[in-house]
């Protein structure tokens, strides 16, 4: 098992490194200058096959794991080149718009980097789908519940929705400044440490109450509870910090057990995915496509699909026989590498 998932942190750091070799001796835009606009079609050749794979292994290995999906997707877009912040241009020279200009007002033309934003989000139903299969019966549940058939589901119903909430209200205001001033290198390292530190304690608190005979663990989680994990999972909108990390440690603290801890994890991810992914596609799904094209969605998603099933089924046993700290330790690894990397 410990073998398992050593092969699955390596998998992450060589697909980035993959990347970085394959694209170091290539400019972002190949024959264009700094600050130079871009045609869509030039765009659209930056998104390979090659980087479609990359970025939807990347999204299903870490999405569910405790090592921040986002952070290392900003990462290996950083990598293949794919944060130019030049303008885009349609293939008759118009130009594409992230914000239209509107009453007078200038608007913002669309850049590679809002499209890259916008596609790292969007490839995320892969990974909804993925929960969908292993965790139909709780979903079926839920939707029995809501419609008075089962107890059970619709308890749990309103925990999830309990959950949701925070980090959806505070995503929804923030969303703008969130991508503007978060989006970078120095944000991941730092929360990357942070969220260590807090793996650590959550191991620490989990054991020393274990050994102490002063927890009881709980069959499902109650509704203070549900709020506990949504308010933490509001850390998670910073990237780098990890939404199933601090909602696994928040299940930790409302008296769950690893495996339930992270179940619950899985099925308040697949709502707040799915919600995050539906408001990304009707803000700039339209023009992602433009610029990159059905097919490269497509192909991130179902690369996405499948490692995310695979993760998932592992990291629940994982948890169940050794916890939290060898992620811990991993976040670490990761935050003095890219110091290593783009700053020493």
């Amino acid at each position: 098992m410990r073998n398992t998932l050593l092969a699955f942190l390596f998998s992450i750091n060589a697909t980035i490194a993959f990347a970085a070799v394959a694209t170091a001796p290539q400019s972002p835009v190949p024959g264009a200058a700094v600050g130079e606009p871009m045609p869509a079609s030039s765009a659209a050749a930056e998104l390979s096959v090659k980087d479609a794979v990359i970025l939807g292994l990347i999204e299903g290995i870490t999405e569910f794991l405790p090592v921040s999906s986002t952070g290392h997707l900003i990462i290996a877009s950083r990598v293949l080149g794919l944060e130019s912040g030049n303008p885009i241009f349609d293939k008759d020279g118009k130009p594409m718009w992230h914000k239209k200009p509107k009453d007078g007002r200038p608007g913002e033309m669309l850049t590679l980097k809002q499209a890259t934003d916008t596609y790292i989000v969007v490839i995320q139903f892969g990974a909804i789908a993925a929960v969908a299969l292993l965790y139909w019966s709780q979903l079926w549940s839920m939707w029995r519940g809501l419609i008075g058939r089962d107890p059970a589901g619709l308890r749990l119903l309103v925990n999830v929705m309990i959950a949701f909430v925070p980090a959806a209200g505070i995503g929804f205001l923030a969303h703008d400044w969130i991508d503007e001033n978060l989006f970078s290198i120095p944000t991941v390292i730092v929360a990357q440490v942070m969220g260590a530190g807090v793996m650590f304690y959550a191991e620490y608190w989990y054991g020393k109450n274990l050994l102490a005979g002063t927890r009881v663990e709980k069959e499902e989680i109650s509704p203070a509870g549900a709020l506990g994990v949504g308010l933490m999972q509001c850390a998670a909108l910073i990237p780098g910090t990890s939404r199933s990390m601090m909602t696994i440690v928040g299940g930790y603290f409302a008296g769950l057990d690893p495996r339930r801890a992270a179940e619950f994890s899985f099925i308040l991810g697949f709502v707040t995915l799915t919600a995050a992914s539906i408001y990304k596609s009707m803000k700039g799904g339209s023009v992602m496509i433009a610029v990159f094209g059905w097919s490269h969605v497509i192909l991130g998603a179902v690369v996405a699909a499948i490692t995310a099933a695979i993760c998932v089924r592992f990291l629940v046993h994982w948890l169940m026989r050794h916890g939290l700290s060898v992620f811990a330790w991993y976040r670490l690894a990761v935050a003095f590498g890219l110091l290593a990397y783009f700053y020493l």
